[in-house]
């Protein structure tokens, strides 16, 4: 009775191959040898390319055309996998948030140095501002290594 429902399943192809198979598995005895080796080989070969196949089909990477595809169909996982792997997507957000903010925080001590150290000198401010006070400064420069 097993048997009956099991056939009822199959479909008319696999029907078809199973019988098929039953033929050649019982004339196969009659076959010479050397022929019954190169469809040894011929069925391993069959049998790794299926495998390969599959394989590919299984694969989260599939190459088309000299194309990678990365694999990303609905596999039924819920919504909760799909949130836990945004988190180094997060993460990644928060260092550059971070590395911006320090820079900028570094950029506003910087600056505040040099206006501090401008407006704490014995020279005004408009003094930098001066054309003639870069040959001034030159001139004090040279001045130092001749001594």
């Amino acid at each position: 009775m097993r048997n009956m429902s099991v056939n009822a399943q199959l479909s008319a192809q696999d029907r078809f191959g199973r019988q098929v198979a039953a033929c050649l598995d019982a004339s196969a005895d009659q076959l010479p040898h050397d022929i019954s080796e190169r469809l040894r080989v011929a069925r391993l070969q069959a049998l790794g390319k299926l495998r390969e196949v599959q394989l590919r089909a299984n694969a989260p990477v599939a190459v088309n055309g000299g194309v990678a595809i990365l694999g990303g169909g609905d596999d039924g996982r819920g919504l909760w996998p799909r949130l836990v792997a945004l988190i180094p997507l997060m993460a990644l957000i928060a260092g550059l948030i971070a590395i911006y903010i320090q820079g900028t925080d570094q950029l506003a001590q910087d600056l505040a140095e040099i206006d501090s150290a401008i407006l704490t000198d014995d020279l005004p401010p408009d003094a930098y501002a001066d054309p003639g006070f870069a040959q001034f400064l030159k001139a004090r420069i040279g001045q130092l290594q001749q001594e």
